[in-house]
């Protein structure tokens, strides 16, 4: 039978709708294959992100001079945006969330303007990232995501440091009669009645147990670490919301490391001396061991802040000067990186952190606290409870402190990075 005019043959229609439907698939494959997966080393190309516009939160109101560049860059995605990467900016018409008159909760060791320091010019530098925006802390939003949680830093006097600035940016907003502090000689809680969170500190120096842990010994010769136990400090650990570790400068006393394997029960004098990597290695896989074994990654998110750097050494930087003693502006040099931090420990870090089960997001400031040779407490600081003497301060390199850090100051930031990653 011949077909009707006007009318194609069931044939051809089949294989004209085949055709489509084959290039129709070859558009959507390619589509799929050429974007970018979340694990790409390209995904800080992709379009996909959001232009970041600047609004009353990012500057409260006030021009920022730098808000034309800002808005070339993208809004902060932990999962695409690095905070190694930027530089510091100056920018006096933002202040500081609190002051060290104001926030009744921080020590006199980093209360450096109460101490008599002149210059305010390290409490305005900014860390503006290559690619990103980094939010500024905002303490309501800090509550909310705390609201019926624990957070707690666990580590060393910089990471206690840690602690209070992040008490300080949040509990201005808070009334009197909201909040309360208990400080212990380990265990140390702040907490926001109206919002049912604590946010706590707990001493750990080395993260694993030593005979210094408590009655602390001076002298680190006659320390002697527990390389293989965790337990005496982790009990407090577990039902805690979030966690973030710190331990670094414990480790670096420039000497060999006294490394026990068992109790100290059983007799101090069994003891490895170990260099300090490795020492570290076994110390933090103990650790990654136990939250591996102990925490559960739906109920507790983990966070670890890479090393704190030290600013002993001023040739690092200058060919003159006393340590970090009287330094007034940040090192701009980009990169700079100094003998007061190991990458071989950072190797370390990031080594076992990749093998864990559990997810640990790491907080690195190293790079960005690199640059701040003005902002440690210098001598504008107290030692064994007292404050330095007029006659210690004009000796600062036997006393100015170039590991702690003013605050307000650099730890600040650090908890500007740890809300944009929560």
């Amino acid at each position: 039978m011949k077909p009707s005019r006007g009318k194609l043959p069931l044939p051809i229609i089949t294989v004209v709708i085949f055709a489509f439907a084959i290039i129709a698939l070859l558009l959507y494959t390619e589509r799929i294959t050429t974007s970018p997966s979340p694990n790409s080393i390209l995904r800080f190309k992709s379009c996909s992100r959001k232009k970041h516009t600047p609004n009353s939160s990012d500057n409260d109101g006030k021009d920022d001079p730098d808000d034309s560049e800002a808005e070339d860059k993208f809004d902060f995605d932990p999962e695409e945006c690095s905070i190694v990467n930027g530089k510091w900016v100056f920018n006096n018409s933002v202040k500081p969330l609190y002051t060290d008159r104001s926030c009744p909760y921080l020590d006199r060791q980093v209360s450096c303007a109460k101490n008599g320091r002149p210059d305010s010019a390290y409490r305005h530098w900014e860390w503006q990232l290559d690619d990103c925006v980094l939010p500024r802390f905002n303490p309501v939003i800090a509550l909310k995501k705390l609201r019926g949680k624990r957070l707690m830093f666990v580590g060393d006097s910089l990471q206690r440091g840690q602690w209070q600035s992040f008490v300080c940016l949040v509990e201005h907003i808070i009334p009197e009669d909201k909040k309360s502090m208990r400080r212990g000689r380990a265990h140390s809680v702040f907490k926001a009645k109206e919002y049912n969170a604590t946010i706590e500190f707990y001493w750990a120096p080395f993260i694993v147990e030593s005979n210094s842990d408590v009655d602390i010994i001076g002298d680190p010769k006659k320390r002697i670490l527990r390389v293989d136990s965790v337990a005496k400090h982790a009990k407090h650990w577990l039902g805690v919301d979030i966690l973030v570790f710190n331990t670094y400068v414990w480790w670096m006393s420039g000497l060999r490391i006294k490394s026990l394997w068992g109790s100290f029960a059983n007799g101090e004098e069994g003891y490895e001396e170990l260099d300090a990597p490795m020492a570290y290695r076994i110390g933090l896989k103990t650790w990654a061991n136990w939250v591996d074994s102990n925490l559960n990654h739906n109920n507790t998110r983990v966070f670890f802040t890479t090393m704190s750097p030290t600013h002993m050494r001023s040739g690092d930087w200058s060919s003159k000067g006393i340590k970090c003693y009287n330094e007034t502006k940040p090192v701009m040099k980009r990169g700079h990186w100094g003998t007061g931090s190991d990458k071989r420990i950072m190797d370390v870090v990031g080594n076992i952190m990749e093998k864990m089960k559990v997810p640990v997001t790491v907080i690195n400031i190293t790079q960005m606290s690199e640059h701040r040779v003005d902002a440690h407490t210098s001598v504008y600081t107290e030692t064994l409870g007292k404050l330095l003497t007029e006659e210690q301060k004009a000796d600062p390199f036997r006393h100015a402190d170039c590991i702690h850090w003013c605050l307000p100051g650099v730890p600040d930031t650090w908890n500007q990075a740890f809300l944009a990653y929560l």
